[in-house]
């Protein structure tokens, strides 16, 4: 990353992960299209509703480990080998306590969250099937996005690509199989998701220990470093504290989606499958973007990194807001293909054509949040994230639903907040030089 073209540099680096994004999302899909097309609304509304709540528990712990990609990339920048060691073995020995704890808040208190949320009767024991077995596989979850994670603070893509492939075809298999063939039910999608989660997992971590690196781990050596973990902590904690930031608020919204019923809940979650591909590139480059500056700073190269910044975030909010038009243009077609019900396609039309081609704003917000978290400035997104798509979405939804009943009020929440939160990106970055900030 800090040598060669720049814009080379990034999309063959962004590329990989735009892949693997891409297969991840299609068997995310293949999950609703299955439940929704053999089991029902209703299965259909249970599984897609629960979206936010496991990204409110994975999500902090997901955010804690943008603290270690960025220490590693750091640290690989100025080839500081003994440093770089450290950070690996510390970032895998704190990713299994953290899948520990994943799974026992989740198996724990899934009920009571969805009891929280408004989550209806006809709904209600789906979820906490689906939920509970989703969670017991947490060490998992976490290990695979710890591995992941390490691979691309080291510029390395690919790798992850490969594995999430792997995973995504096994899911995909695994759901035909458990639920149309062996009709096991909602709780086997979350089985299979579980299965394939660790399979990439154990594959990350196999590869590991076999690279010819810095980042090469060695199992006698996986232990907490105090000064490293501390490091990470205070490096990881404020994106960990956005990502539950904006799940909470998103579990919020999902409760008052609930309100409306399991229709709306279905027509809108299998729109929010389809919203996930607009996320690909905007994960993709916001990815890229942190390893980008977190590797040109670490080798005090800042022109590069400004250039890298410049060219990430166009090419970022271009590619999604292209997808957010084809969206826009084929809802309809789109959102049948999760369930065939009229009032079904409706809801999900209605959030598409409400939302979709404000998706460029999304992108922009998330890609100088990345900019900033290679910079190691990570209190800023969080302070952004926490205002705008916390309080102020939460606050807008709370009033405006009482005045104007309608799930329209709900789906505006969120263009709204992301002009807001990309707003105040633009005038941070207008008034103070954050690259001479980190120097």
């Amino acid at each position: 990353m800090t040598e060669g073209k720049i814009s080379k540099k990034i999309i063959l680096f962004a590329f990989p992960i735009f892949l693997g994004n891409l297969f991840q999302q299609l068997y995310n899909v293949v999950d609703s299209l299955v439940v929704g097309n053999v089991l029902g609304k209703e299965a259909l509304a249970a599984v897609s509703s629960t979206g936010s709540l496991i990204f409110l528990i994975v999500g902090f712990i997901s955010g804690i480990f943008v603290g270690a990609s960025v220490i590693i990339s750091r640290y690989f920048g100025a080839k500081n080998k003994e440093q770089l060691s450290l950070a690996v073995h510390t970032a895998i020995a704190f990713g299994f306590i953290a899948g520990i704890i994943v799974t026992i808040i989740g198996v724990v208190f899934t009920p009571w969250f969805l009891k929280l949320m408004g989550t209806p009767d006809d709904v209600f024991v789906d979820a906490v099937i689906y939920l509970r077995l989703y969670f017991a596989g947490g060490i998992g979850i976490v290990m695979y996005n710890t591995c992941m994670g390490i691979f691309q603070a080291v510029g390395d893509s690919k790798r992850p690509l490969y594995y999430l492939i792997i995973a995504a075809i096994i899911n995909i298999v695994l759901d035909i199989l458990f639920v149309a063939v062996f009709d096991f039910g909602v709780g086997s999608v979350a089985i299979a998701t579980v299965i394939s989660q660790f399979v990439s997992a154990i594959l990350g971590f196999m590869k590991l220990t076999k690279v010819d690196g810095y980042h090469k781990l060695y199992i006698k050596k996986i232990k907490i470093d105090g000064n490293i973990l501390k490091s990470l902590i205070k490096m990881g904690f404020p994106t960990g504290v956005q990502n539950s930031v904006i799940a909470f608020a998103n579990v919020i919204v999902q409760s008052s989606i609930n309100q409306f019923g399991s229709v709306a809940m279905a027509g809108s979650g299998s729109f929010s499958k389809l919203e996930g591909f607009a996320f690909l590139p905007i994960t993709s480059f916001s990815v890229a973007l942190t390893t980008f500056i977190g590797q040109n700073l670490g080798a005090k190269q800042y022109k590069r990194a400004r250039d890298g910044a410049r060219f990430g975030v166009i090419a970022g909010i271009s590619l999604a807001e292209i997808i957010g038009i084809l969206i826009w243009i084929f809802a309809p077609a789109l959102i049948g293909i999760f369930n065939s019900e009229p009032e079904v396609i409706e809801l999900g039309v209605m959030r598409s054509r409400i939302t979709s081609l404000f998706f460029f704003l999304l992108a922009l917000s998330h890609c100088l949040s990345g900019i900033l978290r290679g910079a190691g400035k990570t209190k800023i997104p969080m302070i952004v994230m926490l205002i705008s798509w916390c309080v102020i979405r939460i606050s807008y939804i709370t009033i405006m639903v009482k005045i104007i009943p309608d799930i329209r009020v709900i789906f505006w929440a969120y263009p709204i907040t992301w002009f807001i939160s990309s707003a105040t990106f633009i005038i941070y970055y207008k008034r103070t030089n954050w690259l001479e900030a980190c120097d």
